[in-house]
């Protein structure tokens, strides 16, 4: 068995909050796939059906995003699951409206609702960050995430949950990457793979940024003093290297 948590707050005031987009992931997979009516539960809304031969309970706290640890871990403990058995489904600053990452454990990154489940459920949960973008300032962060989307937002957003409805499956089934294409093609890009230390939007270093290791002259042999001097003794090389390195006369 498998918990998909969606994250956000519960409140009609709230339902289009950029901070809800988790809630707004597990409605749309409710709606495209056969699982019961939603019921409360576990301190939140539960529904349970199937993805991908694997049986999945739907969860979406609702004891607001700061203690979300404590609806899921109950739901947790009860069907006597892991944290290896979740996967949250959240929103995320950092990266650009539209793009998605998913990777099992790591930072909370700020984010409340991740610390709480972090507290309640353990660490290495998988974890599906759906981007909302930064607004640019940490001062309006609090505004941002609280702020509804815009109009505009439906032109990536609807196609974003649209297509983690319908590719749910993978998601059950641990295939990350073959799910971050189908995301991004959904949104008119391109899935690009985050690598540790690595931001989503750094440039690639190219061939050139790369220095090639080459043997070392007999010029540079003669300048290092920490390696034993083998020089030509004779030849036009050797005369160029007296010149060069030899004592002059006074």
């Amino acid at each position: 068995m498998m918990i998909l948590a969606g994250l956000g707050n519960p409140g009609s005031q709230y339902e289009r909050n950029r901070h809800n987009i988790g809630f707004m992931a597990v409605d749309e997979i409710h709606r495209r796939h056969s699982f019961s009516p939603w019921t409360k539960k576990f301190k939140g809304l539960i529904a349970e059906g199937t993805l991908a031969g694997e049986k999945v309970l739907l969860i979406k706290p609702q004891t607001f995003m700061n203690l979300s640890g404590e609806s899921v871990g109950e739901a947790m403990r009860f069907y006597k699951l892991g944290p290896e058995d979740i996967i949250a489904i959240y929103d995320e600053l950092d990266l650009l409206p539209g793009k998605a990452r998913i990777k099992t454990g790591g930072g909370h990154g700020g984010h409340n609702g991740i610390k709480s489940l972090d507290a309640h459920c353990g660490l290495n949960y998988r974890r599906l960050r759906l981007g909302i973008g930064h607004p640019g300032d940490k001062s309006r962060v609090h505004g941002h995430v609280l702020g509804d989307f815009a109009k505009s937002d439906a032109e990536w957003l609807e196609p974003l949950l649209e297509a983690l409805a319908d590719n749910a499956d993978m998601l059950i089934k641990g295939e990350d990457s073959q799910l971050m294409n189908k995301l991004a093609l959904a949104t008119g890009g391109k899935a690009d793979e985050e690598k540790p230390g690595q931001a989503s939007n750094a440039p690639k270093p190219t061939k050139a940024a790369t220095p090639q290791k080459t043997g070392q002259s007999h010029i540079h042999q003669a300048r290092n003093f920490n390696q034993p001097k083998k020089l030509p003794e004779s030849g036009p090389m050797a005369e160029m290297l007296k010149r060069m390195f030899g004592k002059k006369d006074d």
